[in-house]
Formats: structure tokens, C-alpha cells, sequence
């Protein structure tokens, strides 16, 4: 349906304003049963095909929720086991990946990246020598969020470690420095340190035939073609490898940028490409060089559950036994403590791999947002100190007008400025 406008600007000032604020904290974040009841109804509102949905409280897993349908075509439902797009939410979990390989003395947080890996698409400026990790997972490199065209040379726009400036390009290019360190790819190193001890055996970057079973399809938000499925990149991408990958003998999960780059070649001869967009079907290899085109991705291939993702947000929290596999304490302080103030917004500052929201007095909250293509929208925030998280992963464009309700509900928080 198209969306009346009336009707828009109506869910626009149910949702509130764009700050963070109390509203009426809440006791508990698991959403009340008259929300949820309510809840396909204001999906309708914009075209939002599924929800799910999970709870922490005092540090455990105590609710998941799922609704609507992993697939307009087929109508399918979403279950609580269905895997969607993370998007940007991957990020944080590879931060955490990263704090483990930095506590190992794998990599040194400060240490000038370009020691240990420098990719041929960087230019030649001298400021890129300055940027380090700390940058990439506090978004002050400078490099820009993606390249457009595979010939473009990458610098920095500012001088890094001075400023915020969102970036899938760095994290891409610190994924290529892990997998340089550690001999392994991203999936296999993230799968040693997080995913197997933590128990999130259905989470990967990568892709495999459970994930063609249970992920969900991306739809468009609302207006012209809203509820429609369109070209799923990164889906169509681990169909075309998974089968190279089964040949190669080396699984998906196990390969490296430079395992990718060596299969482009078989993955773009027919009859692969025969059902992809013009555009697609018919571009370069190289455009298929760009980060924002590769799986595994540490910037945005993250695939989950909302229950498994939850499980990570609750190794964040304050309290609790740490394991010998987690990482520290004083490491999950520095990821959720200032690590560059974000001037020009009501997000306060970024941690390490978090946005940090500290203006709430005795709140340490902290968030981050997904969006893949506009046709998956997720978002995770949590309360160190209550030991409360809550997740919210959406299959449409509309889901960014439903996640920041589904968190007031729970949370009595607004939080519209935490989407990045």
C-alpha cells in the first residue's frame, strides 16, 4: 500500500523526537503484551514484512519475540531461529574479536595499521600512516564509509584520531590486517574467539547451506514497490561461492580476501550472473573487488539470531563471571568508555566499536545501528550497569521507523541518534 502521508506524519510523532531522553524508565525491557499485540499493526504502517526480537535482564537471556513473515513471496513466518542481515551490527562484534587478538599481543591497538598490512587501494598520502586500530573501532580514520568506483585510491579527509567520521573501509581494511596476523579468515578467527565458546553456532560473516535455510529475504520500505523483495547481494553472493568453496575443499567460513579475489573469475561466468540486476550481471570484476561487494565482511555480512546477538550484547554488561575465553574486564571497559567525543549530535561520544550515550546520569548506555541496502534495519542497545540489552533485527526499509518503537516500549528510552 501507499503510505497516506497524514497517516505517516501520524507514527512520525508517535515515535517522538530525534534525542535521547527518559521517558519512564521501565523496571523490566521485555515489551509489554498490549505493545506487542499492537506491534503487526504498526509494521503494516510501512511495509515491515517480520520482526524479532531479544531481552537480556541481570545479564541472561529471558525473552525473544518474532512476528510477520521472512518472505513476502513464499509467506513464510519468521521464527525465533530465523538468521537476518546484521548490517552494522557486525561491527561490534568484530571489535570484540579484535580486543581478544589484542589482549593475545596479536596487534597493537596503536600501532600505525600500514606495519602490518597496506592494501593497494590506498593512496599515497602521509596521513594514512597515522591511522591505527583504535581509529578504525572509534571511527576516527578519516577514510570514507565506501568506495563507489574500484579505481578510486583511498585518503584520508581529515587528520586521523581528530575526529568522528563513519567508516566500512577501515574496518574492511582491519579485517585484512586480522587475517594477515592470524594466518585465517575473519569467519574462522571470529568462530574461535566469540562465536564457539559463546554458543552462537548459527552466527557467521560467511555462508552456508544452514543460512539458505533460515535467513530471511531484505524488502523495500515504504512508497513506490514497498513490501518488495528486491536484488539480494549478499545472498546471491554465498550462493554463487558456497559451491567454489565446496570444490576448492576449503569451506566458506575459512576464506581469506585473497580466496575471494582468486574465485571472482568462476563466479562471474553464466549461469551465475544470469538472474542478477543489468548492472550487475554486466559489470567489471573489479566491481566485485569492492569491500562493500565481499563476503566476509567485518563491516556488514554478519548473519544471526536476534537470541545469539542478544548473547553477545550480554558479554558487554557490568558483572558476572568472566570466562577465560571473553575478553577482560578493563577491555570491555575500553570499549564502552570515551574513546573520541562526537561533536554536532546527542550521541555523546564513540567507545570502541559502540556509540556511547553518557548524558543520562548513572546510565552507562550504549548502542549501535544496522542498515544493508534499505532493506534490512537492526538495532542493539544495552545498560551496562542495569544489565539489561535488547535487539531488534528487521527484514525491510520500513524497520527504521518500527525499531526505535519497539525500544521505547521497552526501554522508556528515545534513542533516534544511536542509529549509527
Amino acid at each position: 500500500m501507499n503510505l497516506p502521508r497524514r497517516d505517516f506524519l501520524a507514527l512520525a510523532g508517535a515515535l517522538g523526537p530525534a534525542r535521547a531522553d527518559i521517558l519512564s524508565p521501565r523496571n523490566s525491557w521485555i515489551p509489554p503484551r498490549q505493545f506487542l499485540d499492537s506491534l503487526p499493526a504498526l509494521m503494516a504502517l510501512v511495509a515491515l514484512p517480520g520482526l524479532t526480537m531479544a531481552v537480556i535482564e541481570d545479564g541472561a537471556l529471558v525473552f525473544t519475540h518474532a512476528t510477520g513473515v521472512a518472505s513476502t513471496a513464499t509467506g513464510e513466518p519468521v521464527r525465533e531461529d530465523s538468521s537476518f542481515e546484521a548490517a552494522s551490527l557486525s561491527k561490534p562484534v568484530f571489535a570484540y574479536v579484535v580486543m581478544r587478538l589484542a589482549e593475545e599481543r596479536l596487534i597493537d591497538l596503536d600501532a600505525p595499521l600500514v606495519l602490518y598490512r597496506r592494501p593497494d587501494y590506498l593512496g599515497d598520502s602521509p596521513e594514512l600512516e597515522l591511522i591505527t586500530a583504535r581509529d578504525v573501532l572509534r571511527h576516527s580514520t578519516g577514510l570514507p564509509n565506501w568506495r563507489n568506483k574500484p579505481g578510486e585510491k583511498l585518503a584520508p579527509s581529515f587528520k586521523p584520531g581528530t575526529r568522528f567520521g563513519y567508516s566500512g573501509e577501515a574496518y574492511f581494511w582491519l579485517q585484512l590486517v586480522v587475517e594477515k596476523l592470524t594466518g585465517k579468515g575473519l569467519d574462522d578467527v571470529a568462530r574461535s574467539r566469540l562465536f564457539n565458546p559463546a554458543g552462537m553456532h548459527q552466527t557467521t560473516f560467511a555462508w552456508d547451506a544452514d543460512q539458505e535455510r533460515r535467513s530471511v529475504y531484505g524488502h523495500t520500505g515504504p512508497g513506490d514497490n514497498e513490501g518488495k523483495i528486491p536484488f539480494q547481494l549478499n545472498r546471491e553472493l554465498g550462493r554463487i561461492l558456497l559451491p567454489i568453496a565446496e570444490k576448492s575443499g576449503k569451506p566458506l567460513s575459512a576464506w581469506t580476501y585473497e580466496d575471494v579475489l582468486k574465485a571472482i573469475p568462476d563466479a562471474r561466468t553464466p549461469p551465475a550472473t544470469k538472474d542478477w540486476p543489468k548492472d550487475a550481471a554486466t559489470a567489471s570484476i573489479d566491481y566485485f573487488k569492492l569491500p562493500m561487494n565481499m563476503i566476509p565482511n567485518a563491516a556488514g555480512s554478519l548473519r544471526t539470531t536476534a537470541a545469539e546477538y542478544a548473547r553477545f550484547l550480554a558479554l558487554m554488561l557490568e558483572g558476572g563471571t568472566r570466562q577465560p575465553w571473553q575478553i577482560s574486564e578493563a577491555a570491555r571497559k575500553a570499549m564502552l568508555t570515551t574513546q573520541l567525543p562526537v561533536a554536532g549530535g546527542t550521541i555523546f561520544a564513540r567507545g570502541l566499536g559502540w556509540a556511547l550515550d553518557h548524558h543520562i546520569p548513572g546510565r552507562p548506555i550504549f548502542g549501535h545501528g544496522g542498515n544493508n541496502a534499505d532493506v534490512f534495519r537492526t538495532f542493539a542497545i544495552a545498560d551496562a550497569r542495569a544489565r539489561r540489552a535488547i535487539v531488534v533485527f528487521t527484514n525491510g526499509g520500513g524497520g527504521n521507523e518500527i525499531f526505535p518503537r519497539v525500544v521505547r516500549a521497552a526501554t522508556g528510552l528515545d534513542v533516534l541518534d544511536m542509529v549509527m
